[in-house]
């Protein structure tokens, strides 16, 4: 355990209460993965808590819960609770209460309800330590309930056992399958934050194949080819999967997608692709054309040019040869030139350059 975080529930501790660091970071530190999320349970209730930390910066929710500022964690500090019905995944109401395993008994999966006190100890009270040995998802409590209180909680089990490479425990397995239609109940933005891990996974093959199985992806609204190429990069994903326009895609992802649709279209990774979309894109576009990395660092480091600054010839240039004022067509005529010095029609020389615009005036200036 970091010495900050340590140091977070020695001051809970010592002001007379006791807590516990609980959940994904336990798992993690298990399962040897680095995480900076940090979620901390305890009996002392938000009051106290804003007292005891008066002097951090604090965000306070209407949950019930703090979080500290802190340049490397995500900290989240909750009071041992009981919730009653969910409404849009929240609950309708809360009740403060003082036993941690009432607490963890909200909580969804076993793995999940894993506690950590500040010597590094870990308090297993519901069996998750040997679910993980097992690499196994398994739900807390009666699992229908979980699931139709949260549906999220279908998306996370699956995205959990893709991200992990456990496997779905059967009656969870089972209870999916029965519960699924829930799915549609969810805002796209959720659907896509569970989706955006899945495809970005080591193993997102067999969760795409687990999607297919379990008869989901015409519930998420996303239709994948068979012959998809894995990537690790979100967008090169997305570019080759049908999904409806109500996902909540960044204005920098509908482009980087579009881009790489197009790239791949074009069929292959040369100068003029590299010059127009850039090396990542390039890169990622040529991953799923079957071109590797080292190819297209290749072209990249033998470009002749590589912005429109390093062409050897002015707007002005272009002005004076062709007898015109400022207008469209003097970008037409760069994009004309960039991509014959690109294909290496012409060299990238000042004086071969006007020659073609000379020899060239006439078509430029009037078949653009």
């Amino acid at each position: 355990m970091k010495k900050p975080i340590k140091e977070i529930l020695h001051k809970i501790n010592s002001a007379g209460f006791e807590s516990y660091i609980v959940g994904g970071y336990v798992r993690d530190t298990i399962l040897g993965i680095e995480s900076f999320d940090i979620d901390i349970c305890t009996n002392a209730l938000p009051k106290d808590l804003v007292s005891i930390f008066s002097g951090y910066d604090i965000i306070t929710t209407d949950y019930g819960n703090i979080k500290l500022i802190n340049n490397k964690y995500n900290i989240d500090i909750t009071t041992y609770r009981k919730e009653s019905e969910m409404v849009n995944r929240r609950p309708t109401k809360v009740e403060y209460i003082t036993s941690l395993e009432e607490d963890l008994q909200r909580r969804d999966f076993t793995m999940n309800a894993l506690c950590m006190d500040e010597e590094g100890n870990i308090i297993d009270l519901l069996g998750g330590v040997k679910d993980i040995r097992e690499r196994r998802v398994k739900c807390i409590g009666d699992i229908d309930v979980k699931l139709r209180e949260d549906p999220l909680r279908i998306l996370r089990a699956i995205r959990f056992a893709i991200t992990l490479d456990f496997s779905l425990d059967s009656l969870l397995y089972n209870a999916i399958l029965k519960n699924k239609k829930l799915i549609k109940s969810l805002s796209y933005m959720r659907k896509k934050q569970e989706l955006d891990k899945i495809l970005t996974s080591n193993n997102a093959k067999n969760g795409i194949y687990l999607l297919e199985k379990l008869d989901i992806l015409e519930l998420l609204e996303i239709t994948i080819p068979s012959n998809i190429v894995y990537t690790n990069d979100l967008c090169g994903m997305y570019s080759q999967i049908k999904v409806s326009l109500n996902y909540p895609f960044t204005k920098e992802e509908q482009s980087a997608i579009k881009d790489i649709q197009k790239i791949v279209k074009y069929g292959k990774i040369d100068n003029y692709i590299v010059y127009k979309y850039g090396l990542y894109l390039a890169m990622v576009a040529g991953e799923i054309l079957g071109v590797n990395k080292a190819m297209v660092n290749k072209i990249a480091s033998k470009m002749p040019i590589k912005a429109r600054k390093d062409l050897d010839i002015t707007s002005e240039d272009i002005m004076v040869t062709l007898n015109l004022k400022p207008c469209k067509l003097i970008k037409e005529v760069t994009n004309d030139l960039e991509k014959k010095v690109l294909e290496g029609i012409l060299k990238n020389k000042r004086e071969i350059l006007i020659k073609y615009l000379k020899d060239n005036e006439r078509k430029l200036k009037y078949e653009e």
